[in-house]
């Protein structure tokens, strides 16, 4: 009796701003690594995480949404998106059952048909609709590619997803397990902790800030008594943003260090001191030494 092969391979998901990409990686993973917001555009870098089993090691690529760009920013997010199509060996083109079809389907359809990799229409918040809504929408995403797999989910409720996990795992190839079983995420600690507290600012200015928030990590460094100083600047466009993170007497930027806190101890796995200020960096998202420094360094990809 010969043992089972090890399978492993890369696959990306893929969609339009919203759909829940980074709550399935967070769902898979058992770990949050990826910012959830139900604003668009939240991810901005392609965040790998590392799925592994007895029998299989899946490194999924949450990507930013992709969307008509409208600055150097967006331009760069919509060329890292497209970029992963030719790097994997799958491709999850997740939809929003709620939105239903839309033109910035079709913008990535036409895309994904010069693409060789099998291509599987995840439709995610299935929780959110109807059966026959779903049905008449998976009718109308078959008329437009011949998807590998057609394979309804909810990332939040976790509804299928362990469906769609071993249809990737049958149709993966053997390969080597590229990381450690305890491996979750290629990225480093100071990417990590900055989109942590970029999540808390988006969530809690809601409307109020736009997507001109960033973060950069000024210090990590061990303390005494096993405690980690954590110092961060949170990158506004405008003085009037300023002031919104900032909030009356500081209230709003005490409670986004707060709740950002909890999450960077977790993922250190030690208490953490975390040291906020605002900066305003007029049109970072146009400049390319701003855009650089920040980490969105366009040769990378």
């Amino acid at each position: 009796m010969t043992d089972t092969p090890f399978k492993s391979g890369f696959v990306t998901i893929i969609g339009r701003p919203n759909v829940g990409k980074s709550t399935f990686l967070n769902r898979v993973i058992g770990e949050k690594i990826a910012i959830m917001s139900d604003k668009a555009q939240t991810t901005r870098n392609t965040i790998q995480g590392v799925y592994t089993s007895d029998d299989a090691q899946i490194v999924f690529i949450d990507t930013p949404g992709i969307h008509k760009p409208k600055h150097k920013l967006g331009d760069f997010m919509v060329k890292v998106a497209m970029n992963t199509l030719n790097e994997v060996d799958g491709i999850l083109f997740m939809v929003n059952a709620e939105e239903g079809f839309g033109r910035g389907d079709d913008y990535i359809i036409e895309r994904l048909k010069n693409v060789d990799q099998p291509v599987y229409l995840i439709i995610n918040k299935i929780d959110k609709v109807h059966p026959d809504q779903l049905f008449d929408l998976i009718v109308e995403y078959k008329e437009k590619l011949d998807f590998k797999e057609i394979i309804p989910i909810s990332a939040l409720e976790g509804q299928n997803v362990d469906h769609l996990i071993t249809v990737l795992k049958d149709q993966l190839e053997e390969g080597p397990q590229y990381y450690p079983d305890d491996h979750v995420t290629d990225h480093p600690e100071r990417f990590i902790i900055s989109e942590f507290i970029r999540e808390k600012a988006i969530t809690m200015t809601r409307e109020e800030i736009p997507h001109s928030i960033a973060v950069l990590i000024e210090k990590i460094d061990d303390q005494s008594q096993g405690k980690i100083l954590v110092q961060a600047s949170i990158i506004v466009e405008r003085s009037s943003q300023k002031g919104i993170i900032i909030g009356k007497q500081g209230t709003m930027l005490r409670k986004i260090g707060s709740q950002a806190r909890r999450d960077i101890e977790l993922l250190l796995g030690s208490k953490v001191y975390l040291e906020l200020w605002v900066k305003v960096e007029k049109n970072w998202r146009n400049r390319d030494h701003h855009l650089a420094e920040l980490g969105f360094n366009e040769d990378d990809y």
